[in-house]
């Protein structure tokens, strides 16, 4: 599921901020554009604006400096004034492209308070592009945030330094920086003609003293960009609107304090878009699909009766059960779990039953849970922040409290578990009304399906509900968590927990528990196209060695005795090496014997023959893992393809990649970017095997949210261009079989209970209410999806 660390961040950063990958503009005139005053005695408010770069000299600063990006001056047609700074992204060959600020002597913004900084920006290019604002202080931390413009479209952008710290009313204890309020990126807290960056990742709170480098990023494009940037300043904030979280959400979930197309107003008209929408579902695949929405006009191949992996023509390829070529397309989270926010209520926690060590479903995979009645008396606000965020909550006893449920624990948010309250399913129950107890379910379910064919989708993504499982329409994929009593590594990086340790015989244990979970579920249907175990680990990512061979550095320094994986890493090298002299040696190290060394071992990097043991460990402790899994699922489930665990652009080891390959009937990828660049992909080649993206999304900022998500369209528009053009760039790649959007509905407004998350990555609104641009956009690219991905074997044919 997206976060923002779903991006590669650590690369990214590395190339922003590394003096090596960087060179500096020609040097400026005697007449610098650097005004920065820093003489200040006391902090206090601005008086007004301080200029940093108005770009007016005839020569581009010396402070300004670029990576994979070419920068100039435009005196032909500026922002302002009588030049801006022009800045041609070079991305498409490079993945990252930046421009930055770096002053000789950091900035010293300590002497102000209640500010921020802002700059004006036209995009001169035909697509929109996502600019990331990276700062970084002497401290070394940083703060990422993002923001899209539009093709041909001029605006001001800004960023908060600091103020706009609420504490008044008493119960607002948030601030600007601390997210209190559970939100990814807290709405504006002034209006203006202005566009406010996204908060995104990083150190909130940077050191003033000493802002070291302001970075403009762009990150993932498929295509160069172009853009113009001018009057780089400091500005006051504008007084605080005290109430800006206040009454954020009406009775539906939507926005109650912005309108946009498709809000609803009321019953009536919500009732009049269903009866609208009705009218025009066929329930009908399309006409070139087979049985199981395969490739019906394209060239036929043995019939297994189940889904299964072949290259066709130099590409690789699914084959439906039939025998027909089969490209996954699809769908995430078509289910009410993750539809729920925290609100800001919580309960004693005797009346709250506890977590078991032989759950198969994890904690933010259950569906709508409401607690016992008898712990109603006990409800009580813990958040009055979260609490006043609602225009409207239902009593318990109202026709629409059965939407309430409980998170006993979350990963992030604005609360470690409490209440929560699903807008979506209550929408759903005004949408479809209730003949019968959670007739409104099966109606969502039927229209969900007939969705699903019309807008041409060949699959459904992965965290269905269980019930769309048996719906014999439109194949599907299978999800479980392997959790239990297992021992854990550190990768360093340890996102959404540690990694398994997967040398630990109850690991393989979980495992095949949870393929018997997944098992009672699908009951071995050839409509199950694989099955997804486990999600996004941290098996390491770059930035340091330390943190991409991270599972072995830490993993060295444990007791063997008390850690099954060191011990496994310790007989590998003993096998290796013999003696504890020849691995002292080759790694310029002392440890007494291997007895020292397996009780725990100084893991710090001397040597390159080091790394490349550590290179192999990380390798091997990939093929237990990803072999122990396969083995779990086969034995119970022999006839369905492990499609691996979706593994995030930032923990992808190659190594990683590799065991994964080589233990996994699909490797599955969730990339957060345009597309594939191919630059950045080359492992495909290198492991050649069939391959998935299993998330991927973009969101904007004019459907009522008030954080896009991390890739950034200009509108609902540019939304439905950028999903067919990153669908497009997987299916012309030879090595993927599939691409699967992350998510079904948007992220609650108020932030999905388990960790805040809030995004507009929906094809449909919290009223579900579908996205016309994006439904337009499914249609165009699954009219010509088998044509474009395999059209050429009919050609062959010809020949």
């Amino acid at each position: 599921m997206p976060n923002f660390s779903r991006r590669n961040i650590a690369l990214a950063l590395a190339a922003i901020f590394s003096s090596a990958h960087l060179h500096v503009a020609h040097a400026a005139d005697s007449s610098s554009d650097f005004k920065h005053n820093v003489s200040l005695p006391t902090a206090k408010k601005l008086d007004g604006e301080i200029m940093l770069f108005d770009f007016e000299s005839r020569r581009v600063p010396s402070e300004i400096i670029s990576n994979n990006a070419k920068i100039g001056l435009d005196k032909k047609s500026p922002i302002s004034g009588k030049r801006s700074l022009t800045v041609y992204f070079k991305t498409k060959e490079n993945n990252s492209s930046a421009m930055a600020i770096r002053p000789e002597t950091p900035f010293d913004w300590s002497a102000y308070k209640d500010f921020h900084f802002a700059y004006d920006v036209t995009n001169t290019g035909t697509e929109s592009v996502q600019i990331d604002l990276t700062m970084g202080d002497k401290n070394g931390d940083f703060y990422t945030r993002g923001i899209a413009v539009g093709a041909g479209e001029t605006k001001t952008v800004y960023a908060k330094m600091d103020g706009h710290d609420q504490v008044d009313p008493p119960w607002a204890t948030q601030t600007e920086f601390n997210f209190a309020s559970g939100f990814r990126s807290n709405p504006v807290t002034w209006e203006s003609g202005d566009h406010q960056y996204y908060s995104f990742w990083g150190k909130k709170r940077l050191d003033l003293s000493g802002i070291t480098q302001i970075s403009f990023n762009a990150v993932g494009l498929v295509s160069d960009r172009q853009i113009k940037i001018d009057n780089v300043r400091l500005r006051p904030n504008p007084d605080m609107d005290e109430n800006f979280l206040v009454g954020l959400l009406d009775k539906y979930g939507q926005n109650a304090k912005v309108d946009y197309e498709d809000k609803v107003k009321n019953d009536e008209h919500l009732a009049q878009i269903v009866a609208d929408e009705m009218a025009t579902l066929t329930g009908q695949k399309m006409a070139d699909r087979s049985k199981f929405h395969g490739w019906k006009d394209g060239p036929r191949f043995e019939a297994t009766g189940f889904f299964r992996t072949q290259k066709v023509g130099g590409k690789w390829a699914l084959i439906d059960p039939e025998g027909y070529l089969y490209f996954s397309t699809g769908i995430d989270i078509i289910r009410l779990s993750n539809s729920s926010t925290m609100t800001g209520y919580d309960f004693d926690d005797k009346y709250i039953p506890k977590r078991s060590a032989d759950d198969t479903v994890a904690e933010d995979d259950q569906p709508l849970n409401r607690v016992a009645d008898e712990a109603l008396y006990t409800r009580k606000v813990v958040n009055e922040t979260r609490a006043n965020l609602f225009e409207w909550l239902p009593d318990y006893d109202d026709p629409l409290g059965n939407h309430f449920g409980y998170r006993r624990e979350a990963q992030s948010g604005p609360q470690k578990h409490g209440e929560t309250f699903s807008f979506y399913s209550a929408n759903l129950e005004r949408r479809y009304g209730e003949t019968y107890k959670e007739s409104y379910l099966d109606t969502w379910r039927a229209v969900t399906l007939r969705r699903m064919l019309d807008w041409g989708y060949t699959s459904l993504g992965n965290w269905s509900q269980e019930q769309y499982y048996g719906n014999n329409q439109i194949p599907f994929v299978a999800f479980a968590d392997i959790i239990g009593e297992f021992g854990t590594l550190s990768s360093g990086f340890d996102f959404w927990h540690g990694v398994p340790d997967a040398y630990d015989p109850k690991f393989r244990e979980r495992a095949v528990a949870a393929a018997e979970h997944v098992a009672g579920q699908i009951n071995n249907t050839p409509w199950c196209m694989g099955i997804f175990m486990d999600n996004e680990q941290s098996f390491g990512r770059g930035g340091s060695d330390e943190l991409y061979y991270g599972i072995v550095y830490n993993t060295l320094k444990e007791d063997a005795d008390k850690v099954p994986a060191k011990a496994a890493f310790t007989k590998i090298l003993k096998d290796k090496y013999k003696s504890i002299k020849k691995l002292n040696k080759a790694w310029g190290k002392d440890y007494a014997s291997w007895e020292a060394f397996a009780k725990g071992a100084d893991s710090s990097f001397n040597t390159e023959a080091q790394k490349q043991d550590y290179s192999d460990l990380l390798y091997a402790y990939g093929v237990q893992y990803f072999g122990t899994v396969n083995s779990a699922l086969k034995e119970v489930l022999p006839n369905h393809l492990y499609l691996g665990s979706r593994l995030p652009v930032w923990g992808m080891p190659d190594e990683i990649v590799k065991a994964a390959a080589e233990n996994s009937d699909v490797i599955t990828y969730n990339l957060y970017e345009e597309g594939i660049v191919p630059s950045e992909w080359d492992i495909l080649e290198k492991v050649d095997a069939p391959s998935l993206i299993g998330e991927f999304s973009f969101g904007s900022d004019d459907a009522g949210h008030v954080h896009p998500g991390i890739i950034i369209a200009a509108d609902q528009k540019d939304r439905g261009y950028m999903m067919k053009r990153y669908m497009e760039t997987i299916i012309d790649n030879p090595y993927f079989v599939g691409v699967h959007m992350f998510q079904y509905m948007d992220g609650p407004i108020s932030g999905r209970a388990y960790d805040g998350e809030n995004y507009n990555t929906g094809m449909v609104n919290v009223v579900d209410i579908p996205y016309k641009h994006m439904v337009e956009a499914a249609k165009e690219v699954h009219t010509e999806l088998y044509e474009r991905r395999y059209g050429f074997l009919k050609e062959d044919k010809k020949k």
